[in-house]
């Protein structure tokens, strides 16, 4: 069992994130905790300036309550929600808060990952704990 599992969270609907939470609860165990993290990547100035007013700070909130919701049915579980780029900072977080697992959902991969990469293999690669891919 571990003693603090990172899950970070992304509401697409390619990833299984209730099977990311579902395996890190097991990993978990009765003591364990769990913190909930989800990366909102920056939106470029120029692309911002097309957006309804209010639209970043709305989207926020909600992903906040909903982050929120998903902490609050686990035992021992805290929601956070940080800004930057989506691997560099689930690795940054990972270093300064130091879980002993992470459990993260990936999509099934297609041609562009094996060019570009993907959040999950970026994490697998250089993550300094184990690292759990779900599928």
């Amino acid at each position: 069992m571990y003693a603090h599992v990172l899950v970070p969270v992304s509401f697409d609907t390619e990833r299984d994130s209730a099977g990311a939470l579902a395996v890190a609860r097991l990993l978990a165990g009765d003591g364990g905790h769990i913190s909930l993290l989800h990366v909102i990547e920056q939106v470029p100035a120029y692309a911002a300036s097309y957006l309804p007013a209010g639209y970043q700070s709305d989207a926020r909130r909600t992903i906040e309550t909903r982050l929120g919701e998903l902490a609050d049915g686990l035992p021992d579980a805290s929601a956070h929600v940080v800004e930057g780029h989506s691997g560099r900072t689930i690795l940054d977080w990972a270093e300064s808060h130091k879980p002993d697992c992470i459990v993260i959902a990936s999509h099934r991969p297609g041609m562009q990952d094996l060019l570009l990469g993907s959040t999950a293999a970026k994490v697998v690669r250089h993550a300094a704990c184990a690292v759990h891919v779900i599928r």
